[in-house]
């Protein structure tokens, strides 16, 4: 497969740093925002021991992006969010001191970087919000061992539904891929297509399945329970884990501190007064909960709070699932 993937102005932008709307971050943490002209212009690209190039952080953005436009259309501008910045300094300023350093002497890379975007002329209503047809991915240097010669490098792309109102995503499995290993931008072009290809047939029957979600009532003691079955799952044993049939859970007690508080303190999706809340605010409830998670735990993270929804409105309709156990 031949594919052009230079450092072109992306997806059609004059201007990585043109004005966009401002609305909540997708994801918060420790993480700031960066323009992709900064991304491309003002950091260094790590490499290999045998000083071979890693795949660049725009470069991913890049090929995602262009595998995205191939099956969805036009994109919006591409929103970034930076961690952990490692720094540096050139040959010739190494015996100088710090505060003598100018921006002429430093280096400086990103160790994790997350992306969005959302599709141009993909939006829908559900449950009374605007949500965005959105693609992006992940990547964390940290996962990469670039003190060898093994190429291998990691990456995580995603397409699903974004809520507008507070940048949630909504992602399920049938729109994540998980860690995927990559040699090379082709690699990563044609696990790209893969998912995308996957999701898009299946796209609006995801959205019918999250607004299904607005249909199920979740009442006060039994969010409660959720909460605390929570907190006791992270000191069951792995093996009693699997053994009582429980789902694969990461959230600690900083989600579940923070979904507490959402849930008596949202302005979106909390409790309102004499009223229950449903999935779909259960859903969003979790998944603003886990925007606190690092980079390359987020993702994992949203995708289990849609499935914590999903399995949470089975077992309240009494169909059964691995959920059962949180409502007990």
């Amino acid at each position: 497969m031949e594919n052009n993937f230079n450092n072109e102005p992306l997806f059609g932008e004059e201007n990585a740093q043109q004005a966009v709307e401002q609305h909540p971050n997708f994801i918060e943490s420790n993480t700031a925002e960066i323009f992709y002209d900064d991304l491309l212009h003002k950091c260094i690209v790590p490499t290999f021991s045998d000083n071979t190039l890693t795949i660049s952080h725009p470069e991913f953005v890049q090929v995602v992006g262009k595998a995205a436009e191939k099956i969805f259309g036009n994109l919006e501008p591409v929103e970034i969010r930076v961690s952990h910045p490692i720094s540096g300094r050139t040959p010739d300023a190494l015996h100088k001191k710090q505060d003598e350093l100018t921006d002429e002497d430093k280096t400086l890379f990103y160790q994790r970087m997350c992306f969005v975007n959302h599709v141009s002329n993909l939006t829908r209503t559900i449950n009374g919000n605007e949500v965005h047809l959105t693609i992006g991915g992940a990547r964390a240097y940290n996962e990469d061992r670039l003190y060898s010669t093994n190429k291998i490098q990691r990456f995580r792309i995603f397409v699903g539904w974004q809520v507008r109102v507070c940048s949630n995503l909504c992602l399920t499995c049938s729109g994540l891929t998980g860690t995927i290993e990559c040699m090379n931008a082709d690699d990563i072009y044609k696990q790209a297509l893969a998912l995308f290809n996957q999701f898009n047939p299946i796209k609006d029957v995801v959205l019918h399945d999250l607004e299904s979600l607005g249909e199920t009532k979740v009442t006060e003691q039994q969010f409660a329970n959720i909460l605390g079955r929570l907190r006791l799952y992270q000191f069951i044993p792995s093996a009693d884990v699997k053994a009582m049939g429980l789902p694969i859970i990461t959230m600690g007690d900083q989600a579940v501190t923070q979904a507490a508080k959402n849930y008596m303190c949202n302005p979106n999706f909390g409790k309102q007064e004499d009223e229950e809340i449903t999935c779909w605010q259960l859903l969003n409830i979790f998944n603003e909960a886990c925007k606190n998670a690092y980079i390359d735990r987020f993702l994992e993270r949203n995708q289990e709070a849609t499935d914590l929804a999903f399995g949470i409105q089975k077992s309240i309709q009494g169909e059964g699932s691995q959920y059962d156990w949180f409502l007990n």
